[in-house]
C-alpha cells in the first residue's frame, strides 16, 4: 500500500528555474510594477484569447470586479451567474453592487444551462457570466445569442480555462470582457494574478485607469480607479509560464485521455462536441458515500478534492436577510456539488502515478 510519503497531490504548482531566474532578474532591474514585464505579459498572453486587448491586474477576483465596473454595471442592475463556482465569481457581482442571479448548470460539462438562463432575465438583467468550469468551455454557441437577442453583455469568468475553446474560438473572446486568474494551481501562474480580455479599446483604456488609482499619467487622475496593479516580477514569471502553457496543456489532456479509457465504476468528465478542454481538474461523479470514497483514495496515497461542496447560493453572504437560502431551485447545481470529485491532472504527473489514479479509483469504487 502506498504511504504518506509518496501520495500524490490533487494539484500542483509548477515553479522552475526559469521562473526563479525572471524573478531575480526583474528584482534586480529595480523597475517592479508596472513596467515593461507588464505590458510584454499583456501583448504575448493576448493570443491565448483570441487576440484581444489584455490587462494585467493582481488576481483573478480584482479582473472580475474591475470588468464589471468599466463596463458600468451597478445597483440595481442583475447579472446571471452559475452557483456551482467558487464565491469570487458571485462577489465580484456584489461588490458592484449589483444582484446575482443564480442558474443552474447542465449535468454533462458542469457550466452554466443556457435554458436556465433564459428563464432568469427579467427588465434589470445587464450581464451574463459564465464560469468555464474546470477547464471546460461554456455552452457559449448558445449563450452568445441569447444575450445579444436580450441586449445583454457576456463577462467570461475564465479563470480556469487558459487555452480552452469552442468550435476554434478562444474563451475570453466571446464577451464584452473575459477574466483569468493566474493563482498558483492553475494550467500557468504568476504566483498570483489575474488578466483581462476585452475586444473593446475604450474598455481597455478605462480597465488601465482603474487597475492605477484612475490615472494614465502620474497624478492626473481621471476617474475614481483603485490598486490592482500587477507586479513586474509577477508578470516576468507569467511569462515564463506563458511559454510552457501549450505543453502543459497537452499533458493535462493526455492524462485525461488516459484516465477516460481506464477508470471504472464512476463517471467521467463528458466534453461537449467542439469543446477544447482545458483540464484545470478532472473531475469525476461518484455515487454512494463520497466521504468514503475520499478516505479511500486517500488511504492509497491519490490526492483528491471537491471543487465546491458548498454552492454559492447557499454560502452565507448569499443567504435572504433571515438566513435562508431562498427559492432558488437548482437541482443539477445540488447533484454536482453533492457527487464530484476531482483527482490528480497535472502535467507533472508520471505514468506510474496515473496508472496508481487508476488503480487506486477502480479499487475504491469496487467497494461500493
Amino acid at each position: 500500500m502506498s504511504g504518506p510519503q509518496d501520495a500524490i497531490p490533487p494539484a500542483k504548482p509548477e515553479i522552475g528555474e526559469a521562473e526563479i531566474d525572471a524573478a531575480v532578474r526583474v528584482l534586480r532591474s529595480g523597475m517592479v510594477v508596472q513596467g515593461p514585464e507588464v505590458a510584454a505579459f499583456e501583448q504575448e498572453f493576448s493570443p491565448v484569447a483570441g487576440d484581444m486587448h489584455c490587462v494585467a491586474v493582481n488576481s483573478g477576483t480584482s479582473a472580475l470586479h474591475l470588468a464589471l465596473l468599466a463596463l458600468g454595471f451597478g445597483p440595481g442592475d442583475e447579472i446571471i451567474v452559475p452557483s456551482f463556482s467558487f464565491a469570487a465569481t458571485a462577489n465580484a457581482v456584489r461588490l458592484v453592487g449589483a444582484e446575482p442571479i443564480f442558474a443552474d448548470i447542465e449535468p454533462g460539462s458542469f457550466n452554466i444551462d443556457p435554458d436556465a438562463v433564459a428563464a432568469a432575465i427579467t427588465p434589470r438583467t445587464v450581464a451574463i457570466m459564465p464560469v468555464h468550469l474546470y477547464g471546460h468551455p461554456a455552452a457559449m454557441d448558445r449563450l452568445v445569442p441569447l444575450a445579444q437577442q436580450h441586449g445583454l453583455a457576456i463577462v467570461e469568468d475564465a479563470a480556469q480555462a487558459h487555452a480552452a475553446a469552442l468550435n476554434g474560438q478562444a474563451v475570453g473572446s466571446f464577451g464584452a470582457a473575459g477574466c483569468f486568474s493566474f493563482y498558483p494551481t492553475k494550467n500557468m501562474h504568476s504566483l498570483e494574478g489575474g488578466m483581462i480580455t476585452t475586444p473593446d479599446a475604450e474598455v481597455a483604456r478605462t480597465l488601465r485607469l482603474l487597475r492605477n488609482q484612475g490615472m494614465e499619467a502620474r497624478y492626473q487622475n481621471e476617474i475614481v480607479g483603485a490598486n490592482m496593479r500587477l507586479t513586474d516580477v509577477a508578470a516576468a514569471i507569467g511569462r515564463v509560464q506563458l511559454g510552457k502553457l501549450a505543453g502543459w496543456t497537452e499533458k493535462r489532456r493526455a492524462n485525461a485521455a488516459y484516465l477516460d479509457a481506464n477508470l471504472r465504476g464512476v463517471t467521467v468528465p463528458p466534453v461537449a462536441e467542439g469543446a477544447k478542454h482545458v483540464y484545470h481538474q478532472y473531475t469525476i461523479r461518484v455515487q454512494g458515500d463520497r466521504d468514503a470514497f475520499q478516505a479511500g483514495l486517500k488511504e492509497l496515497g491519490i490526492g483528491n478534492a471537491v471543487y465546491y461542496p458548498t454552492p454559492i447560493h447557499r454560502l452565507k453572504p448569499f443567504l435572504d436577510k433571515d438566513g435562508n437560502v431562498g427559492d432558488w431551485k437548482l437541482p443539477e447545481t445540488e447533484k454536482a456539488a453533492a457527487e464530484v470529485v476531482s483527482l490528480p491532472i497535472h502535467p507533472s504527473l508520471t505514468q506510474d502515478q496515473l496508472d496508481r489514479v487508476v488503480e487506486g479509483v477502480n479499487t475504491v469504487a469496487a467497494r461500493a
